[in-house]
């Protein structure tokens, strides 16, 4: 059977802290790869023409990390701790969630990838973690190694999330200083910290729409982290079977 096409996006060549995104990109298409997907790297800055002939093609799509989501896509003006946007990778990721979404075509966000997802639903984001009274810190991976497993989430039993981790509880590698604020229409919260921050959303009328605010990618020896990759794989074989 053919192999599925991943459509990976990823950060422009000036993205801040390039060099720790540029290895979190090559651990997902590692781990697309071990999942039996094609990886295809979406390269940032292309023409809408040329994004949309690469998503028609692609079988399933995942967004990846990177910098903050410009506010102004929620409704929001920049706060002092907003950093990293990029006003053309933003449109182009918002674009590429909602064509998945009405094409009901598989996709999976990374970190970054959760915000994109929420805002492309109208869903709202803390500029900063310390918004959010009474969050804990959760780690930023310019201090800390990437495969720090900085705090558990507890995932809903009756989620997709649920079914494809097998577990309750999770310790993960929450990389992120901004977070899903209000949750965009069509999702739904799957997992979240022990302060209450949302680690996990999906959308339950879709095949597959599901997006974490950790890096899997970073874990690659947790049999969970490679459900999630196969978990996509498998959803993205299907719907190449169905077209």
């Amino acid at each position: 059977m053919t192999r599925p096409l991943i459509g990976i996006t990823t950060h422009a060549t000036d993205a801040p802290h390039r060099a720790a995104l540029d290895r979190l990109r090559d651990q997902i298409i590692y781990e697309v790869e071990r999942a039996g997907g094609l990886p295809v790297v979406i390269p940032a800055g292309l023409r809408e023409p040329t994004l949309r002939g690469l998503f028609e093609r692609v079988d399933g799509l995942l967004l990846s990390g990177g910098g903050d989501v410009d506010p102004v896509l929620y409704g929001a003006a920049p706060g002092a701790l907003t950093a990293g946007v990029d006003v053309a990778r933003d449109q182009a990721e918002r674009d590429l969630a909602r064509w998945s979404l009405n094409a009901a075509k598989p996709i999976f966000g990374i970190c970054r990838g959760i915000q994109v997802l929420n805002v492309a639903c109208g869903g709202t984001l803390y500029q900063d973690i310390s918004e959010c009274v009474g969050a804990q810190r959760h780690t930023f991976y310019p201090d800390l190694p990437f495969d720090l497993r900085a705090h558990p989430v507890e995932i809903k039993a009756r989620s997709q999330l649920g079914r494809i981790v097998e577990r309750a509880t999770l310790e993960v590698n929450s990389l992120h200083h901004q977070a899903c604020r209000e949750v965009g229409v069509g999702l739904r919260v799957v997992a979240r910290a022990p302060d209450g921050l949302i680690e996990a959303l999906e959308a339950p009328d879709h095949p597959f729409a599901l997006a974490v605010q950790w890096h899997p990618e970073a874990l690659p020896e947790m049999v969970e982290t490679q459900a999630l990759f196969g978990a996509l794989v498998a959803a993205s074989t299907q719907m190449r079977r169905v077209a």
